[in-house]
């Protein structure tokens, strides 16, 4: 299906790559779910947040960071973050001849399989919101199904922060999960990559009546599909090499590997920074 593949395409890396840190949750689930695999990630920390950025932007933003990923000779790209995926990967898919994906049609489709009411509610940044790309994606699956939608964009600035449970942060999704209070909704996509490091908050605000839909682990549970389906799967066992995880930013390599060693499962020792204006 995929053409111009190395000699060794098993052996090669995933690139997945974000706005900032939110993909982190993505890489999270990779490295759980695939832990024989070798990641590349960059998260463009100089540009963030892409939620309040038009289409053309979001568009030669993924289109760079996507050429600085091929120098790296990656098997497979995981757009780990939802406006990119919203705005910027049909265009993309067309352009290569690797795999790739976003976090939007996996979410999504497990979401439009769990609600018994059929009442979905989706909280994102603006543009992931207003490209209204989940409910289309949702009633592809059940024409039926109900969405609500409500734009988070404080969430992603909180997250970076790291204010996880500060009582502002608490105040300010009380404020914004108030919106589903009447709509009856039974299941909730936490559709911004940031959104699951603020799952528990989430969910406690909400009510054990809600289940939560996290695009991270459903879009690593995709991959690990798509990379069996298409031979890709790196056939050495688990091993923690010096090059198994590469982290790359825009900006702030610092506080980011910092921000990285608080949430994923292995300590990062390194995190270069890159001028992506170069690709």
């Amino acid at each position: 299906m995929y053409k111009n593949r190395k000699t060794e395409p098993a052996l090669a890396p995933i690139g997945v790559f974000d706005s900032g840190v939110g993909g982190l949750t993505v890489v999270r689930e990779i490295m759980r779910q695939t832990p024989s695999e070798r990641i590349v990630y960059f998260g463009d920390t100089a540009r963030v947040p892409y939620g309040s950025k038009s289409k053309n932007t979001i568009l030669r933003y993924s289109r760079q960071i996507i050429r600085f990923l091929r120098t790296q000779n990656v098997k497979a790209i995981v757009v780990a973050c939802n406006t990119a995926s919203a705005l910027a990967l049909p265009d993309i898919q067309k352009e290569l001849d690797i795999p790739i994906i976003g976090v939007v049609q996996p979410g999504a489709k497990v979401a439009a399989e769990t609600t018994r009411q059929k009442k979905v509610g989706i909280i994102g940044t603006e543009a992931t919101v207003n490209s209204a790309i989940y409910t289309h994606m949702i009633q592809a699956v059940d024409p039926d199904i109900q969405v609500i939608s409500r734009a988070c964009p404080l969430f992603t600035p909180l997250v970076e922060e790291g204010w996880l449970k500060d009582p502002v942060t608490e105040q300010v999704a009380a404020r914004y999960l108030d919106t589903f209070k009447e709509s009856d909704i039974d299941t909730l996509i936490l559709g911004c990559t940031h959104y699951p490091l603020l799952r528990s908050l989430i969910g406690r605000l909400m009510g054990n009546s809600v289940q939560l839909v996290n695009p991270a682990y459903e879009t690593a549970s995709a991959l690990k599909n798509l990379i069996e389906q298409e031979d890709l799967c790196n056939p050495i066992p688990p091993q923690l090499q010096n090059d198994m995880y590469q982290f790359y930013v825009s900006d702030a390599a610092d506080k980011f590997k910092q921000f990285a060693n608080s949430i994923l499962p292995y300590d990062i020792e390194t995190t270069k920074q890159i001028n992506i204006e170069e690709y």
